[in-house]
């Protein structure tokens, strides 16, 4: 940074700590992206976003940077935040249209009705039917804790391991290493611990309960 980079890809904290500390000039910045913005501001970064946007903007200026919004879900409160720092004739590109609850045509969908105490079996049965013994899964839970039940409940026959957000950073990229290469083939995790995993070849995903 200090002899002077292109692109600086950030989280909102680590890049105001390099503002404060002065290794870091924004002044001459001329594109700001904000990436999974719906999650970064209502996940309590908006402050520090705020922040760091307040040092690249001026008041109705015509030189301010151009702003991307990438966001999955739009909010009203998203639309607050463009209005704020986009200008008036900013563009809404919206990649889903009507087809906000279609499906992959290429992917079977079940829905499976069972008691919380047979749950465990049930998804070791699924899990035995469905992927197999060599085949990978990914089981989602809601809680940390129901993770590290299923991770150890004996239904389920392969090889298991859990990843949630009480794991260690650097546990959590070994656990993933060992899914991706085959190492064990079930991985139970939370929602939070999951996101933005990119793993091909996974035969099958178990959402554990409807999200609430």
């Amino acid at each position: 940074m200090r002899s002077g980079i292109d692109i600086l890809v950030g989280t909102p904290g680590r890049i105001k700590d390099h503002l404060q500390s002065g290794k870091l000039d924004l002044t001459k910045v001329k594109h700001v992206v904000l990436d999974e913005v719906d999650q970064m501001l209502d996940m309590g970064f908006a402050e520090q976003v705020e922040d760091i946007l307040r040092v690249a903007y001026k008041k109705d200026s015509e030189d301010n940077p151009q702003t991307l919004l990438f966001s999955a879900t739009c909010p009203h409160w998203v639309y607050d935040v463009a209005k704020k720092y986009m200008k008036s004739r900013y563009e809404q590109i919206d990649l889903i249209g009507k087809r906000t609850q279609k499906a992959a045509t290429t992917v079977e969908h079940l829905a499976i009705e069972c008691h919380w105490s047979q749950r465990a079996a049930v998804i070791g049965d699924v899990i035995q039917v469905y992927s197999g013994s060599y085949g990978r899964t990914i089981v989602f839970c809601e809680t940390k804790k129901e993770a590290n039940e299923l991770a150890l409940n004996a239904s389920i026959k392969q090889d298991c391991q859990s990843l949630h957000g009480d794991i260690p950073q650097k546990q959590r990229e070994i656990t993933l290493k060992g899914f991706r290469n085959g190492t064990f083939k079930v991985l139970v995790a939370t929602n939070v611990a999951a996101r933005g995993l990119d793993i091909p070849e996974v035969d099958l995903v178990v959402q554990s309960s409807p999200p609430k």
